[in-house]
């Protein structure tokens, strides 16, 4: 079900929201926090859709914040808000209400979602593209407890890592961290056989990519190590090698979903490892909405108290 709104208020949406669910007989208790998308039209329906997506594990009101380019001076100064309200199969499982801010409303949007949000829920902040500098100093991300970003989105990825250094605070997460996931667990699982004292390693990936260096930061934190930095035609990261004492640990994925995985000692075996799609990396973000410590480790690179050689 959809209710278009023109000219709006939060108060009206609020009650197309009432009168959307009473229709459909569809309550708002089974929701458990209020995401907030704040995006431009050009990405609107891919991120829309992937939050839907991640709603089937994670029900939730999506609040897209669509701040419109007024082109003229007198555009500027007139003030407008149109709402898209989506209950029912239209918005997953939850509710969806797409914000078109114009005017001066798109410098005040936070007074905007404030009456929108799920009372005594979580709130997640997610910027698809064009994120803050300092995204819990901006009016939106200071609603939240979780601030998504994307370096992937980025003209130069490697500047904003740095500038995402920079202005840290818990809560603080981005998806070319999130990416890193199914790396990290096959890496701390294949230390975990080994049984080694890491003396090398190597991360192998295409030229300026964020994920990448986060994963060499990671290992440089926890492994005590120096980790090279090899460039490679790609995709995304390519491969990982690791020296010890025994020989080369490798996770090697040239391309596709399959990665090989080689130990010493032992005959290589084929794993997957995919590049999974954005709704999977938004749904894992939402598990856990607590600060992220490995993230900021790895962000910073800064050392730990573990015992050298092990992840």
């Amino acid at each position: 079900m959809k209710i278009d709104l023109t000219d709006t208020t939060a108060s009206k949406i609020n009650k197309a929201l009432v009168k959307g669910r009473r229709e459909i007989g569809t309550p708002a208790v089974g929701m458990v926090l209020t995401m907030v998308i704040v995006t431009d039209e050009e990405n609107a329906y891919d991120s829309i859709k992937a939050a839907e997506e991640a709603s089937r594990e994670h029900p939730s009101r999506t609040l897209v914040v669509i701040k419109r380019v007024a082109r003229t001076p007198r555009d500027r100064t007139n003030s407008r808000l149109d709402a898209e309200v989506r209950v029912g199969s239209d918005a997953g499982t939850g509710e969806t209400v797409v914000l078109r801010t114009y005017g001066e409303v798109t410098d005040h949007a936070d007074s905007v979602v404030l009456p929108l949000l799920l009372p005594d829920a979580p709130v997640v902040v997610w910027w698809p593209v064009n994120a803050p500098e300092n995204p819990v100093k901006d009016p939106l991300g200071a609603l939240a407890q979780r601030r998504i970003t994307d370096m992937y989105a980025v003209e130069n990825p490697l500047l904003a890592l740095e500038a995402r250094s920079a202005s840290y605070s818990p809560g603080d997460t981005d998806l070319a961290w999130t990416r890193l996931t199914p790396w990290r667990s096959m890496l701390a699982a294949a230390l975990d056989q080994s049984r080694t004292k890491v003396t090398s390693a190597a991360v192998e990936s295409e030229a300026d990519n964020p994920s990448a260096e986060l994963l060499a930061r990671w290992l440089e934190a926890r492994l005590k190590v120096q980790v090279e930095r090899v460039v490679t035609a790609g995709p995304v990261v390519t491969a990982v090698r690791l020296g010890t004492k025994s020989g080369e640990i490798v996770i090697d994925r040239p391309e596709g979903p399959l990665a090989t995985l080689s130990l010493p000692g032992q005959p290589s075996r084929t794993l997957a490892l995919k590049v999974r799609s954005t709704s999977e990396l938004i749904a894992e973000e939402l598990r856990r909405l607590d600060a992220d410590e490995m993230y900021a480790i790895a962000l910073r690179g800064e050392g730990t108290k573990e015992t050298p050689g092990h992840v």
